[in-house]
C-alpha cells in the first residue's frame, strides 16, 4: 500500500499495537527475574548536573584539588547521584507494568564503595521477593551497582507496588 499522507484514518492501525512490551500484572513476575539497566560512564557534566538539581555544594563532589589533598583519585560521586542509576525507568520494567503499577513505595540503599568521575557503572535489579495481596502485591527488587573493576558499589532495595490481573 503506497504512502498518501491525504489519505484517513487507517482501520488496520492499532495503538495498542504500539506498546514496548506486553503488559504484565502481579502474579505474572517471579522471583530472579533480572533487569540489566544501560551502562552510564559518570562524569564531571553528571557532577555539575547532580549539583543544579540537589543544591549539594560539598567540595568533595565539585573541587578536584580538596580532593588531591585527602588522597582521593578525583571527584567523589554522592551517594544519591549513584542511587540514581538504579531508576527502574532505565529499562523495560515501566512498560512492562504500564496498566498494573500503582506506585513506588520505598528505596533503601549500601554505599559500598566511592565512585569516581570516569567510572562506569552496570545497574541492575532482580526480584527478590513478591508479597501477594487481594488484589494487589508487592514486587520487591534488589538493586546492585557494579563499577568497570567488577566491585559492587550499591546495593539496596526497590519496593513497588502492583495490580493483580483484573477478573472478568
Amino acid at each position: 500500500m503506497a504512502f498518501s499522507p491525504t489519505a484517513g484514518p487507517d482501520p488496520d492501525f492499532d495503538p495498542a499495537n504500539h506498546a514496548m512490551t506486553p503488559q504484565r500484572w502481579f502474579e505474572d513476575f517471579t522471583v530472579g527475574e533480572r533487569y540489566v539497566l544501560p551502562s552510564r560512564t559518570i562524569t564531571e557534566a553528571n557532577f555539575a548536573a547532580f549539583q543544579a538539581v540537589s543544591g549539594d555544594n560539598h567540595p568533595i563532589h565539585y573541587d578536584a584539588e580538596f580532593c588531591r589533598v585527602r588522597g582521593l583519585p578525583g571527584l567523589l560521586a554522592h551517594g544519591l547521584q549513584v542511587l540514581c542509576f538504579t531508576a527502574a525507568g532505565a529499562g523495560r520494567f515501566p512498560h512492562e507494568v504500564s496498566d498494573s503499577l500503582i506506585g513506588f513505595l520505598e528505596q533503601s540503599s549500601k554505599f559500598l564503595r566511592p565512585v569516581i568521575a570516569g567510572d562506569t557503572l552496570y545497574p541492575a535489579l532482580q526480584i527478590a521477593e513478591l508479597i501477594a495481596q487481594r488484589t494487589t502485591g508487592v514486587l520487591v527488587m534488589g538493586t546492585t551497582i557494579h563499577n568497570q573493576k567488577r566491585e559492587l558499589v550499591l546495593s539496596g532495595e526497590h519496593r513497588y507496588l502492583i495490580r493483580k490481573r483484573p477478573t472478568a
